[in-house]
């Protein structure tokens, strides 16, 4: 049915990329149109003002005119670019925290390091995945203090699969310069943490709790040990 309708041709006047709708103007003349990203055939690529777009005109529930089954001119290329940052990234993510999984059981981390890891990725994760469903719906947001916050503390490795997966905080520049701070920082602290230096540091800080397995620096074998 929609390849039958008569296709138009427009620009994209303005886009949110928060809650993936904007707005279309008709290279024909007239009023803007709205379009979701949902209408999109290459989904993997977040539309940008500018964007020559083609489109078949409809109506929404309430009757207003929509674009549907819509395409950007050129997406096909930026689509594959788009492809390999997304894989590229969470790769990394995971190549991180098999790093950290092996650093610990080879007696180079404490234990409770790669269990903070991957518990403040699944959080950071549900947190990215709530922010983005309350953009579309436009309630109450995360503040991006909170989501850096996660990132920072050791959750940025699902955070980074979060942004990939959901296409969400993949566009703000200042966001992801804030975002790409937080990573450096918490690898540069991950780093100290196999140094000497802060072995003894995190040795010395949690002197008062006493022995505890998974805060010690011990290799996988010496667990099964008597």
């Amino acid at each position: 049915m929609l390849k039958n309708r008569m296709r138009s041709k427009g620009t994209i006047s303005s886009w949110n990329d928060d809650k993936d709708f904007g707005f279309i103007c008709p290279q024909a003349g007239g009023k803007t149109v709205f379009v979701h990203i949902n209408e999109f055939s290459h989904r993997s690529y977040c539309p940008k003002v500018n964007d020559i777009v083609t489109y078949a005109l409809s109506k929404d529930k309430q009757g207003r005119p929509c674009a549907v089954d819509a395409a950007i001119a050129g997406a096909k290329l930026k689509k594959k670019a788009t492809r390999k940052s997304k894989a590229s990234s969470i790769l990394f993510a995971h190549v991180f925290l098999g790093a950290v999984a092996i650093s610990a059981v080879t007696g180079h981390l404490p234990i409770v390091i790669v269990i903070t890891y991957a518990a403040l990725s699944l959080i950071s994760f549900v947190a990215y995945a709530i922010d983005k469903s309350a953009a579309r719906r436009g309630a109450w947001r995360t503040k991006e203090g909170t989501l850096h916050i996660l990132g920072l503390t050791g959750g940025w490795p699902g955070a980074l699969i979060a942004q990939q997966t959901l296409r969400h905080k993949t566009k703000k520049t200042s966001f992801r310069a804030v975002f790409w701070v937080t990573i450096l920082a918490n690898c540069v602290a991950l780093a100290w943490l196999h140094t000497e230096g802060g072995r003894a540091a995190w040795e010395t800080a949690l002197h008062e709790i006493g022995p505890n397995p998974i805060f010690e620096y011990r290799k996988l074998d010496s667990w099964f040990r008597r």
